[in-house]
């Protein structure tokens, strides 16, 4: 099933243009995360003043947040070329050999989804980050010979929303691993204010307000629902957003206070309505809401968990009082109390089949 969702994270073609404006180039334009960026801050400097290119990175965590942006930054501090590919785009280890073998000493190579890299794929990439060399086979049958080809110093850097599914070989390999979170209310304004700007949109403070609440800490869904509430006020409004503007526009587009859309309430009606609140399986749920096991897991339950609407237990998902209270219906206190005495929390980025 397609995700061509308003609020989804996944980026979709109208993206593409848009992002390339509102993307920060440097660190000081980036915008949250300030962990990760100082980290990150850090093994620029260093790695600049002796000289070298830098240790391999992993960006990992929901999509939307900033891995692309944050490679195409690392890029331009270092002052090197960026290199963008992803994992299902590489299909043979020939592929992945002529990548490598035509990047500059110091370069960056980004490779999105890097948890979908075909093993025989990924095997080449262990020299190629450990030893800065490619063993190619030259020949066939009886004739046939092994040729290592040596490689400049460059910096992978992958990124992937499921980390589980990265193995540990290939994990081992990078020496700087960073977890980009859902932005704050605080940084999700100062990126409202920022694109507005940059789009030239008149938006005062209950706007861009209301529309930082309801982006899901995503910068990719804040700068897609700015879009969009421009075309209203545009339409309606003289072109200038307020709060009055954008909780009216936003309300035309089915998305709520918290930025649940259908979809959202689906899936959460769903557990409460004709599960009793759960536990129940992440492949029944994902059958009685007609979505994909993959689309529950990866696009719809990050969010969830982290408002608090859902819990992951080893018996499956929950609904909590507050999912209850968000749709309007009356806590089912002796469902979720049985699943209570039975359950053990999981981790969010477990990927165990429940």
């Amino acid at each position: 099933m397609a995700l061509e969702r308003l609020v989804g994270s996944t980026e979709r073609e109208e993206d593409r243009a848009a992002e390339t404006s509102l993307r920060p180039r440097h660190l000081d334009e980036y915008i949250g995360q300030d962990r990760v960026k100082e980290n990150l801050r850090i093994v620029i400097e260093a790695a600049k003043a002796r000289g070298e290119s830098l240790d391999h990175v992993l960006l990992y965590g929901p999509p939307g947040l900033g891995k692309t942006t944050l490679a195409q930054i690392l890029a331009t501090e270092m002052g090197v070329s960026l290199r963008i590919t992803s994992g299902p785009a590489i299909d043979r280890a020939g592929d992945l050999v002529s990548i490598l073998t035509n990047l500059k000493a110091g370069d960056v190579l980004f490779i999105d989804e890097i948890h979908r890299l075909a093993r025989q794929v990924e095997e080449v990439l262990y020299s190629a980050m450990e030893d800065y060399a490619v063993d190619i086979i030259i020949g066939k049958g009886p004739a046939a010979r092994s040729m290592r080809i040596s490689l400049p110093r460059f910096t992978l850097v992958g990124a992937t929303t499921r980390l589980a599914l990265l193995t540990s070989p290939l994990r081992d390999r990078f020496g700087i691993i960073h977890r980009l979170d859902f932005y704050d209310e605080r940084a999700m304004l100062e990126i409202m204010r920022r694109s507005a700007k940059i789009l030239r949109v008149t938006m005062d403070e209950d706007g861009a307000r209301e529309l930082a609440l309801r982006a899901r800490g995503t910068p990719r869904v804040a700068n897609r629902l700015l879009k969009r509430v421009r075309d209203y006020a545009q339409v309606r409004a003289d072109g200038a957003i307020d709060g009055l503007v954008a909780r009216e526009a936003l309300r035309r587009l089915e998305i709520d206070s918290l930025g649940l859309d259908e979809t959202d309430r689906r899936v959460l009606s769903a557990i409460v309505d004709k599960f009793e609140g759960g536990p129940v399986g992440v492949a029944t749920l994902a059958a009685a809401t007609n979505e994909e096991v993959d689309a529950i897991m990866d696009v719809y339950e990050p969010y969830l968990i982290q408002l608090g609407f859902l819990q992951r237990t080893p018996r499956g998902r929950v609904a909590t009082r507050r999912a209850y209270e968000h749709l309007g219906k009356a806590y089912a206190a002796s469902a979720v109390a049985r699943a209570a005495a039975q359950m053990t929390f999981l981790d969010p980025d477990s990927e165990e089949e429940l």
